[in-house]
């Protein structure tokens, strides 16, 4: 969310952008009322006046830009260094407590368990930080391949299933059948693992979450719905930015570095495909899409 500093900074700028252009129409209708007659200095002045406000408008458009992305930056700071910090601390305990005291065989074993989990929540952490620079401005071209997409969304269903301890009944798949695609394995496991989690995590202790694959011409889709928060109707399409979070106390509550879906929009557009959100507003629930051209 904007701080309440920042958010008096935006109010200035656009105050201020508001009150220059406010003096400088009051002083050209002014001069023009007192030298009509003089139509070229009219028309050269009307140009300078023009080009004047696109300069403060622009101006003023660019720094508040410029302070939201801050702002976005240092929530995206925050989150990856919590996601960081947590496990790691985490690891540590564990391990001074196998260290320093006595510890039955039960017990050391739950303790490799979550150190484990621990373990594999810090590399997904880290994965989506470098999947991020891998698929930004002159990435790499994807590693082309025929792929069976019924396989890498049963395989992601899995991996969300066991990774957040959900039931079959909770996290279900409707599958298609065979679905051959062209692309990338892993950069696909990896954005439809993103859209499955996201689901799970926002939909809070009443997980109902569907994974369903359809074709549609020439084209594969694989939709997944959840009975979440739902989305305001403005927020559809900015949930695809980097290091974007919907404000407000839910998205506070739950875990993650606002990167996941933006894998996913660029791992679509890198397979010749889309991805889109769709939502009848708060409180009823969503359905994130990912679309892929058929392999032919």
């Amino acid at each position: 969310m904007v701080t309440p500093g920042r958010r008096k900074s935006i109010a200035f700028f656009i105050a201020l952008g508001v009150g220059l252009i406010s003096v400088i129409l009051v002083l050209y209708i002014g001069w023009i009322l007192l030298a009509w007659r003089t139509g070229l200095l009219l028309i050269l002045g009307v140009l300078l006046v023009l080009m004047i406000i696109c300069g403060i408008l622009l101006n003023t458009i660019f720094l508040v830009r410029e302070i939201r992305r801050n702002e976005q930056h240092d929530a995206f700071i925050n989150a990856v260094t919590h996601e960081l910090k947590t496990p790691v601390a985490s690891i540590r305990l564990y391990l001074q407590t196998l260290q320093t005291r006595p510890v039955d065989d039960a017990r050391r074993a739950e303790f490799y368990r979550i150190m484990l989990s621990d373990s594999d929540r810090l590399l997904a952490t880290i994965e989506q930080v470098l999947r991020t620079g891998r698929l930004g401005a002159g990435a790499h071209k994807p590693n082309i391949t025929r792929v069976d997409l019924d396989e890498v969304v049963r395989a992601s269903v899995e991996r969300v299933r066991s990774l957040h301890h959900v039931g079959t009944g909770a996290l279900a798949y409707e599958s298609s059948g065979a679905a051959a695609v062209l692309g990338d394995p892993d950069e696909l496991g990896a954005a439809i693992t993103n859209l499955v989690e996201n689901a799970v995590k926002y939909s809070g202790a009443d997980v109902h979450v569907m994974v369903r694959t359809e074709r549609t011409g020439e084209n594969f889709t694989v939709r997944v719905t959840d009975r979440g928060p739902g989305i305001p109707k403005e927020e559809l399409k900015r949930v695809f930015r980097r290091f974007y979070r919907i404000p407000g106390p839910i998205a506070s509550r739950i875990k993650g570095t606002g990167l996941g879906l933006f894998i996913v929009r660029s791992v679509a557009k890198r397979h010749g495909g889309r991805a889109w959100a769709e939502s009848e507003g708060p409180g009823r629930g969503s359905t994130f899409a990912i679309e892929l051209p058929v392999a032919k």
